[in-house]
Formats: C-alpha cells, structure tokens, sequence
C-alpha cells in the first residue's frame, strides 16, 4: 500500500471506510473542520452518520467500489481488513488511490502537538479520557481531544483546540496505538483481550511495553501499580514513570474512601506523601477511583492546579454507553453500558450493588464468537452480582459464525454455578419479557459494546407506552 502524509494533500478528498466507527467519525470531522473534502460509507445508518451527514460530510450506505472515485486518500480500520475483502479497498488499489489505516492517520496527526497524551489500557479507557478532557478543558489548556465514546461537554467525540495539547483514547486491538507519538502515556490496566488477533498474555504485554517505549525520555508513563502487569511494565521501561494505586502503594494513592446512596465514591489522595485533599465523583462503582486517579495523575504531570482538577473530576457526570441511564419508569431503573469483557462486566455489576434496587438484571450481549470462547469461563463467573440474567445472541460484529460457540452454551453453563439465566435471542423478546418480569425498585443493566443499547431503549418507551394505556384504562 502506497504511504502518504496526510498534511501533503490538503484540500483534498478523504474517504473513509466505515466512517459510522467511534474513532473513524472523530477523524473525519478533525480532518473536514481543517478543511479537507471527507466523504465516507458505511454498512448501516446510525446516529453518528446523522450527526455526521449534519455537518456537511456525504456518506454512502453500504460498501461499493464507486465510493472511492475521485479520492486522494482512503482511510481504512483494521476491523475492515480483517472482515474479508471490500469493494472500495479493492477499487482504491486499482486506481492506485493511497490507503491509509486509521491508526496511522492519527499518528500523524499527533505529530503535530508536542504535549500529547494517549490513554491506554485493557478497561476504562474511555472514562479516563473523558474525565482527563473535562479537566484539561477547565483549566483552559484548549486540547484537541478524541475520546471512544460521546461526551456531552465537548460536544460529542472530538474536540478541536488550537494549543500544542491532544488527548486520545488509545486502542490496543491490532497494535493500533503503535502508531502514536505520546508525550505522556497512561495505562490503566493490562488484561486478556483482542485474542482473535493476540496469540496470548505474553504477546499483549509485549505490545503495551511497545507502545510504553514510544513515549520519550522527557515524557512519562503512567500506570496503576495495582494490575501486575502493568506494574511489571512500569519496572521495566526505561522512562520516567508515575505509578498510582487505590488502597495500596504508589506515587499516587487513593484511600479512606466512602459511597453516597447512588454508590458514588469519595476519597483523599496523596501524591508522595503529599495530602492532596478529597476528590468525589459524581459516577459509581471502585473502578472509576481507578479512572479518576488515573486522570488526576496526568493532569498534575501536565501542570494543572489541585483545584481545578478536583473541580473537573467532580463534574464528570459520565459518558454515553457508560453506566448511562437510560430511563425510570413506574420504580424500574434501566441503564446501559459498554462493558463487554468479563472484568468490566464484573465491575459494572459491582457498582451496581451501590446503586439503590431490590433486584438487579443483567442482559448481556456477546461480542464476537471468537471472544466468548476464548474467555467464557470468565465470562460465566462474571454475574455473580446479578439476581437475574439474560443473555441474547451473539452478536458476530467482524466475524462469521463458525458454529462452535452459542449463546445456549454460556446460558447453561452459567445455570450450573446455581445462576437463574434464561435465553431471549432478540431484543423484541427482551422487551417482551422484562416488560411484564420487571417490578417496581428494580435495577435493570443492558451490557455489551454492540447494539444492545437499544434493547433498553425499546423496554423504556414500551413500558412508558404500557403506563400510558394503563392510565386511559383508569379513566
């Protein structure tokens, strides 16, 4: 594939492939806001080509080879590479159009702000980051920010500054962060994932000491003390590094920490001995004081003061997809989130126990046949928390089903550990079920990072519509 510098054909036309991506669509408005002609194709509609196609960008439904006519650049993820050929992938390479993978369109991007900040790790990424741009953007630092998800301050998934500061959520799958050029790099957490593409534990280590080492001399990297894999890290890279931990031991410690009736943590940090005061967060659950220490510690290393950052955590309401209500109808608490590995899903679960209910459901969406195998029996012992469970179909997302793995099978084998678990395949049978199931003070969880939001969606409006019928009925 032919390389190119993105800053040598300003003015022309960038196609992105898949630009409905949570990554893909924040680039593709970084480059029209820069003046670049962005078009782009997908394979359905969503809200982010809503929002996209709003502000000027022309996208195609569905992948065909005419997209890319007329391009100068083709912008591809690694997700379409490995889903098989594509038609415009093909195209691009007959007419010699330059393509470019995502990763490597940021890298570039990045070169051009010298105080760059890429946050890495197995889960929480996306919390962190967005936790570090509410904080950055209260101390006036006007960053450039790419975060994984859709947060509210900043207007969505991309901020556009105009200082030498850029903050980025940066992704492990396929080694893409290797393409960054970090100033200071933070790792949350390093933990079994992405094995479709990882061959094992050994590997992603490696990676994530790879991507470690890009960060220079000068610069820092950040990690928690608490995960052993990252402490390993942090004891073998040669760069200045700052460690945190939530009860333990490291530059940066978290304790005396307490929940408020919606399980939202407070607690008193110190940073080498130094009493930095109390931080509260206003989103549940320990492993956001992980986040939060994590966004805390790259602040103080960038400069910001102790008051803005303790402000800018505690204003941090969440992100879209993360412990996201979605609505309370007649006592029953829907919310949704992202957690799709069994370690999230635990911690989901976990700080859902804070969080006022009488009973707790969970309807958990699989995510790729190759990650349920892999790691399903952390996956059956992730639900410990949970009084009932529902589990739908797995949803293939870049893969094809090769027939060794159901939904059926973790269902069973999460009834064995003494779990009620029952299989509704779609989310119409999900709605249909807890619709009636569902009690008032209960707590249900939609979790999974494929379209399983909108299974809690669909059970908020049918019960609003249920309540509206019942009420005409009355009169």
């Amino acid at each position: 594939m032919t390389q190119i510098e993105i800053k040598n054909i300003k003015n022309g036309r960038v196609h992105f492939i898949g630009i409905g991506g949570i990554s893909m669509s924040g680039l593709a408005e970084f480059l029209l806001n820069k003046g670049y002609t962005v078009t782009g194709s997908d394979l359905m509609d969503s809200y982010i080509i809503k929002d996209l196609k709003s502000k000027g960008i022309e996208i195609e439904i569905g992948h065909k080879a005419s997209n890319v006519i007329g391009a100068d650049l083709v912008v591809y993820t690694s997700a379409i590479i490995t889903s098989g050929e594509n038609p415009e992938i093909s195209e691009a390479k007959k007419r010699n159009i330059p393509l470019m993978n995502r990763a490597v369109l940021m890298g570039q991007i990045m070169k051009g702000f010298p105080n760059a900040i890429a946050i890495a790790g197995t889960h929480g990424k996306t919390t962190a980051t967005s936790m570090l741009s509410l904080i950055m953007t209260q101390a006036k630092l006007d960053p450039t920010i790419f975060v994984g998800g859709k947060l509210d301050e900043i207007g969505g998934n991309v901020r556009i500054g105009k200082s030498p500061y850029f903050l980025v959520e940066a992704c492990e799958f396929s080694g893409s962060f290797l393409e960054m050029n970090p100033y200071i790099g933070v790792i949350l957490n390093i933990d079994n994932d992405h094995l479709d593409y990882f061959k094992d534990m050994d590997e992603i280590y490696d990676t994530f000491l790879s991507f470690a080492k890009l960060v220079p001399n000068r610069g820092y990297i950040i990690g928690c003390v608490d995960d052993p894999q990252v402490k390993k890290l942090l004891d073998e890279v040669d760069r200045r590094t700052v460690s945190f931990s939530v009860e333990g031991e490291g530059d940066w410690v978290a304790y005396d920490i307490s929940y408020d009736s919606m399980g939202c943590p407070s607690f008193r940090a110190t940073y080498k001995g130094q009493d930095m005061g109390r931080f509260t967060l206003n989103v549940p659950g320990k492993h956001n004081i992980y986040n939060a220490m994590a966004a805390i510690a790259a602040a103080w290393a960038s400069g910001v003061s102790q008051r803005t950052i303790r402000h800018g955590i505690a204003s941090y309401q969440g992100t879209q997809r993360r412990f996201e209500m979605k609505g309370v109808v007649e006592g029953i608490t829907v919310i949704d989130d992202y957690g799709h590995h069994p370690t999230e899903i635990k911690a989901t679960l976990g700080a859902a126990k804070n969080y006022p209910h009488k009973k707790l459901w969970c309807v958990f969406q699989p995510y790729t046949f190759s990650r349920t195998k892999l790691l399903f029996h952390d996956f059956v012992n992730s639900f410990d928390d949970a009084h009932e469970i529902i589990i739908t179909d797995i949803m293939g997302g870049r893969e094809q089903d090769p027939g060794d793995i159901h939904a059926l099978d973790l269902v069973e084998a999460i009834k064995t550990k003494g779990k009620s678990c029952t299989y509704l395949p779609t989310f119409d049978d999900v709605v249909d079920y807890l619709s009636v199931k569902a009690q008032r003070d209960d707590l249900i969880i939609t979790t999974g990072c494929g379209n399983v939001y909108l299974a809690a969606e669909m059970l908020v409006q049918r019960m609003e519509e249920m309540l509206v019928a019942a009420s005409h009925e009355k009169v």
